[in-house]
């Protein structure tokens, strides 16, 4: 007995230590993987909560009734709201609440789009959005931005692009970066499908670099909320469910969201997890694809979890049981979406719902 009690403990002190050196060799790779210190990009603190401007319209009796709690009320209920009010009535709420009605959920996107218009024109620091399709416009912290391809309200398929690290409303449009901010990538894959709109979506607080917070799940977290919430805001106004693309640290967010998520495709790309053992632990309808091309860096962090830290296995790792994108053509971190590519056409394809599941030893078309 007491020998199986000392090679219990050797065991675990075994085992303890493996998962110490595991965690300091995550953030370690992953520092080094850019040249980043691990100390640095941590500590960002999410933008969560109802937007800007929720105590005036909570105090607003103008029509005689309280309106949505912005906090609790589901989008296919502010959906409801909107479908009982006069053309006037929208109307003189956008103009009194902007900051409200064009961050709603649920609100018709014509009115979420006029909102946001007028959201943009009072902060000179986003001037250059004025005149484009702002479905969400947040302001606070590094600021958050949804800008849509397309045409929503009629296209017969829909796309989500969720972006990863160091994007915000200030890059997320970055023209240095023409294929991996969330607008080039929406700008690409619009230009690549027929009849797709495709919604570029900076609506939760990134990591900033790659450290601490690149290496947990707690931006994640808050992320993957305000993702569900979008897709069910997209079918309570009737929009067809979407193929969601998760870029990086976005497949991160789209892994945690995945169980809750309206999407009939769940597309990851360059991704260091999804915080998930295989598809089956993604609890997901959708169908789930992944990406990752020969010299993208991110195959240099280690697939592991530990302590917290790490996102889990490799999803573009047969093993998980994702589809295979082919991405042999793309080159790095952020050449998934440029033109000419197989993994944009196969993105294409996807987004339409041409797509189909590959057979044993071939990749999607």
């Amino acid at each position: 007995m007491h020998r199986y009690k000392n090679q219990h403990k050797k065991t675990y002190k075994k085992t303890y230590r493996r998962a110490a050196i595991t965690a300091a060799l995550v953030l370690a790779v992953v520092a080094g993987t850019t040249g980043w210190a691990a100390g640095q990009g941590s500590g960002q603190q999410p933008v969560t909560g109802p937007p800007p401007g929720t105590a005036a319209w909570r105090a607003d009796t103008s029509l005689g009734r309280e309106l949505p709690d912005p906090a609790t009320a589901a989008p296919a209920q502010v959906a409801a709201f909107f479908d009982g009010l006069s053309t006037a009535q929208r109307h003189d709420l956008v103009r009194q609440h902007p900051t409200v009605v064009g961050n709603l959920d649920g609100a018709p996107v014509a009115l979420r789009y006029e909102a946001n218009a007028l959201s943009v024109r009072r902060d000179a620091r986003y001037a250059r959005l004025a005149g484009r399709q702002i479905l969400a416009f947040d302001p606070r912290g590094r600021g958050q931005v949804a800008e849509v391809y397309g045409d929503l309200a009629r296209s017969r398929h829909v796309a989500v692009i969720v972006p990863g690290s160091d994007i915000d409303a200030g890059t997320y449009d970055r023209a240095t970066d023409p294929y991996g901010t969330p607008a080039g990538m929406g700008e690409q894959l619009r230009r690549a499908t027929t009849g797709t709109a495709v919604i570029a979506w900076t609506g939760y607080t990134t990591p900033v670099g790659v450290g601490l917070d690149a290496a947990t799940g707690d931006l994640a977290e808050a992320g993957a909320e305000r993702l569900v919430r979008l897709t069910d805001g997209l079918a309570a106004t009737g929009a067809p469910e979407p193929a969601v693309f998760c870029h990086s640290y976005g497949s991160v967010v789209c892994g945690l969201a995945a169980e809750r998520l309206k999407a009939k495709d769940l597309v990851v790309l360059g991704s260091p997890g999804m915080r998930a053992e295989n598809v089956a632990d993604l609890r997901t309808t959708a169908r789930v694809w992944a990406a990752k091309d020969p010299s993208d860096w991110i195959d240099d962090v280690p697939n592991v979890q530990v302590a917290g830290v790490g996102h889990g296995p490799d999803p573009a790792d047969p093993a998980f049981g994702a589809r295979a994108v082919p991405a042999a053509d793309a080159h790095g971190h952020t050449g998934y979406f440029a033109p000419g590519t197989r993994s944009l056409r196969a993105f294409a394809a996807i987004a339409e719902g041409e797509a189909q599941a590959p057979a044993d030893g071939e990749r999607t078309r």
